[in-house]
């Protein structure tokens, strides 16, 4: 029997400071939703996760401390046996380049981008606003480590349970079939997640509706008429919101979620999303559920941060890994 080929392996790493008021419990929440860890893993102070790296399986790991964050990226590369020449010597440059992109991608995901100093300032006082804020302060949204996924994760659990999405998600990792060294799933980029058919995803447990817009989807991108990677310095709102509605499946839910998760804008109105409503019902006292129309009204005010209110919702309510 031939042994497999051994894989070559880089490790990227990089230091993220942390502000005083970090929220790392936060981040290990989201990223520890689905308790099986087929593809996160999480403890006390750490979280694991396998991705995809320009095409290449891949082991994030991020380790929090006081006022600062280990981060650290280990990339299976090809096989030694068969890597080309320029694959089996390092590259300063490229390195160097990698490790930029690596922080970029940890500082985002742990939400130090978003400005929220200047939302609790001006509503701390605030009659509804104001406890919320008191009793979670701090708190930043946790991104996904592309806005593919978090576009992913948006279609999965349309207009279905929380711990149903995380189900279909698990899935929809295992049959994309990648899995990193360190033993962990990879959740497939979306060149991966186009091998499959709409029939693999049907298998999945996914439904027609949901298989034929993830393929859409990822043939977009695969097609280089969907630059979610190239938006996410520029962030044009407008035109990301504009392209996606263009997509048979996506709706203003499924938009507003990603340009939060996946992009970091904190000004999209989730008022569509149950939990948000159901969190404001209690919150205003009512007795009878709120519509999606009263709840984008009362929202309304809070712009520019009217994702970041609904995260604080979320937060009242205890939803964990939406």
């Amino acid at each position: 029997m031939t042994p497999p080929a051994l894989l070559q392996n880089t490790m990227l790493s990089c230091v993220v400071e942390l502000p005083h008021d970090f929220r790392a419990d936060d981040v290990l929440a989201f990223h520890g939703r689905d308790s099986a860890q087929i593809a996160e893993y999480t403890d006390a102070q750490t979280f694991m996760k396998g991705l995809m790296w320009s095409g290449l399986a891949a082991c994030l790991t991020i380790r929090f401390h006081a006022r600062h964050a280990d981060v650290e990226l280990k990339i299976d590369k090809s096989p030694i046996d068969s890597a080309p020449l320029d694959r089996m010597e390092p590259n300063a440059s490229s390195d160097a380049n990698e490790t930029a992109e690596l922080r970029r991608m940890a500082v985002r995901m742990l939400g130090l981008t978003q400005q929220i100093d200047d939302f609790e300032r001006t509503y701390r006082a605030h009659p509804q606003l104001g406890p919320l804020i008191a009793g979670h302060p701090g708190l930043r949204v946790p991104l996904t480590a592309s806005p593919f996924e978090a576009l992913a994760w948006a279609i999965t659990g349309q207009q279905i349970s929380l711990g149903v999405a995380i189900s279909l998600r698990r899935k929809m990792i295992l049959a994309a079939g990648v899995r990193h060294s360190s033993g962990l799933a990879c959740h497939p980029d979306a060149q991966r997640l186009s091998r499959l058919t709409e029939a693999d995803l049907r298998q999945a447990g996914f439904s027609q509706a949901k298989a034929q817009t993830l393929m859409i989807l990822c043939h977009l991108i695969s097609e280089h008429r969907l630059p979610l990677d190239a938006w996410v310095d520029a962030l044009p709102v407008d035109t990301i919101r504009e392209q996606l509605l263009a997509i048979r499946g996506i709706g203003p839910w499924t938009v507003e979620y990603t340009l939060l998760r996946g992009f970091g804008w904190l000004d999209g109105s989730l008022h569509g999303d149950a939990a948000v409503r159901r969190s404001l019902q209690a919150l205003l006292g009512c007795t009878e559920k709120l519509t999606s129309e009263q709840t984008k009204q009362w929202l309304a005010p809070f712009s520019p941060w009217r994702a970041l209110v609904a995260a604080h919702l979320w937060a009242a309510l205890g939803v964990k890994g939406a």
